[in-house]
């Protein structure tokens, strides 16, 4: 299972990049394969428990100095598929590499 999430806190001003990483660190520290672009944080697990407890305490990180927060989240639930954040990445570039004339 993949779950790609974004977590942004509000009336906290405009730049959130520290709150943000309070979120990011705590995915990190999870142990669990995971990797962040500039719009979500996707984490890989085996169960529901494993990742949405990671993203549970994520969004309490940013939940302990912020007044609100959102929570953005998706998820790609297909047992028995492990290492889909890169074999899915994998895929989409051999397809573009076969496209090269």
């Amino acid at each position: 299972m993949i779950v790609a999430f974004s977590v942004t806190p509000l009336g906290v001003g405009e730049d959130v990049g520290e709150y943000v990483a309070d979120a990011v660190r705590v995915v990190r520290e999870s142990g669990l394969p995971n990797r962040t672009d500039a719009m979500f944080t996707s984490i890989e697990g085996e169960t529901w428990d494993e990742v949405m407890d990671v993203v549970k305490r994520a969004v309490a990180a940013v939940e302990e100095r912020a007044p609100r927060v959102s929570l953005v989240l998706k998820a790609d639930i297909r047992p028995g598929v492990t290492d889909g954040l890169t074999s899915k990445v994998a895929t989409v570039e051999r397809h573009l590499t076969a496209e090269q004339p």
